[in-house]
């Protein structure tokens, strides 16, 4: 697989990280694995330690909770033929958490502006496939918290950019992909 940016979207549990596994293994090379989770109580702990088990062994793994693009950049290497990243959704959970309580949309969106930046700077640097995953969270109620709102209308935009600069948009549903570009 060439070089070429893959955006893949759906609800949760639709099967978006999956898909993505298969492509990144269909590839055939060394593939990088972006995780963007935290740890933030035991449950969460177990999600992650499952997911570290399942990956292909010869996978390597980079987990960052924020400044991405950079951790990814200083993992690459020549024989990474895709990078997968999973995922935006929580990327973004992160990146809100730590502004301080009360920001607004447009500081979330700027702060999460930068980690898109530093993303979409990574790819350009690099000759490999990618494959990002993210929550489509606009097709559901308007939250009603400020900070869930703050939350959707950050990612929302994120997702926007994303779609502006890859190649392919997959939307996942109940497993299957439907190609939107």
């Amino acid at each position: 697989m060439s070089r070429q940016l893959t955006l893949i979207l759906g609800g949760a549990r639709s099967g978006k990280s999956t898909y993505a596994e298969q492509q990144a293994a269909a590839t055939g090379g060394g593939v990088l694995y972006a995780a963007t989770a935290e740890a933030w109580d035991e449950e969460m702990r177990q999600r992650i330690a499952a997911h570290r088990a399942q990956r292909p062994p010869a996978w390597r793994t980079v987990e960052a909770r924020r400044r991405l693009g950079a951790a990814i950049a200083a993992a690459l290497t020549p024989d990474i033929t895709c990078v997968l990243v999973d995922c935006i959704t929580l990327l973004a959970s992160n990146v809100i958490i730590a502004l301080p309580e009360g920001s607004d949309e447009r500081t979330a969106s700027a702060a999460l502006d930068a980690e898109i930046d530093g993303l979409l700077a990574a790819y350009q640097q690099s000759g490999a496939a990618w494959c990002i995953v993210s929550n489509e969270v606009g097709l559901g109620i308007v939250p009603a918290y400020p900070l869930g709102r703050v939350y959707r209308d950050a990612l929302g935009r994120a997702n926007q950019r994303l779609a502006a600069a890859a190649d392919r948009v997959l939307l996942m549903v109940a497993g299957l992909p439907m190609t939107v570009k």
